[in-house]
């Protein structure tokens, strides 16, 4: 099993044991024999990207559903709904107690494509990727990165540990923006380097202390466009030296004309803890 096969497993175990824990009462009062076959179908009833698939037969499998057919290609959009998205086929007991965790993970992870498909798809023709970030739902960070990049968007870094991003923070228990570039290339030396910038007089400062990426947080248009010529009049021209990397109070509204400033990356912390979940259903009858 791969390590992401194997990780997938262990968020799918987890959620079944939120969900089912020690069984499900109403499929036993009702009667529902384990013996019972049913088939059921996974409808998406809104317009958007599916991803999550592996997620749905996973569950499945761990609920001991036989049979689970992908009807969909993950990764793009669909405008004409309602659409099946997946067959299943088992003991009906299995199916019942794998629809909601199945669901979940579906709905959510496919709701993540969907929010980035639509940032995409605002920056088109520009030449910026639109970036994730470390703001996931716990445990949940590799499939949310798996959706984010399957409609289009890039990966951050995933975590505190394969890459080195000096913030405000940093700097102030650190010891200063030179001694942090300093020791991280020391330590560091295979990992690129960026550096946080709330405003042009640390951009300025920054361009010079051979980081390879600056994060401009929570900066206004005009502001984001004298950056750019800033990194440019220092031997940057074209994103080649530096890359310059927009954050803060990025909305579909606002990307297009952030984009337009002629920064590299957009950096968009909603498309992971904000994305509204996919509508699915799941629609069972007797086999």
């Amino acid at each position: 099993m791969t390590e992401a096969a194997e990780h997938l497993s262990e968020v799918v175990a987890r959620a079944l044991a939120e969900d089912v824990g020690a069984g499900d009462v109403t499929s036993d009062l009702m009667g529902i024999a384990d013996d019972t076959r049913g088939r059921a179908r996974i409808v998406q009833k809104q317009p958007g990207v599916v991803f999550g698939l592996a997620a749905v037969a996973e569950t499945m499998r761990q609920c001991g559903v036989e049979s689970v057919d992908n009807l969909v290609v993950e990764g793009q959009w669909r405008e004409e709904v309602p659409a099946e998205v997946v067959l299943a086929a088992g003991p009906a007991p299995a199916l019942l107690a794998a629809e909601r965790t199945a669901l979940n993970l579906l709905g959510h992870l496919s709701g993540v494509a969907t929010l980035t498909a639509r940032f995409v798809e605002a920056v088109a023709g520009t030449g910026v990727r639109i970036l994730d970030t470390r703001k996931t739902m716990p445990g949940l960070r590799a499939l949310e990165k798996e959706a984010v990049a399957a409609a289009g968007g890039s990966n951050h870094r995933m975590g505190l540990y394969d890459a080195v991003l000096v913030k405000e923070n940093h700097i102030a228990l650190g010891g200063g923006l030179a001694k942090a570039i300093h020791a991280a290339r020391a330590a560091h030396p295979e990992l690129p380097i960026e550096v946080e910038c709330r405003n042009l007089d640390e951009t300025a400062y920054a361009l010079g202390t051979g980081a390879d990426r600056l994060l401009l947080d929570n900066m206004g248009t005009d502001d984001l466009r004298k950056a750019v010529e800033l990194r440019d009049s220092n031997g940057g021209a074209g994103g080649k030296a530096i890359a310059l990397e927009a954050s803060g109070g990025v909305s579909l509204e606002t990307v297009r004309a952030i984009a337009e400033t002629g920064v590299d990356f957009i950096s968009v912390g909603a498309l992971t803890h904000s994305a509204p979940s996919l509508d699915f259903s799941m629609l069972a009858e007797p086999a």
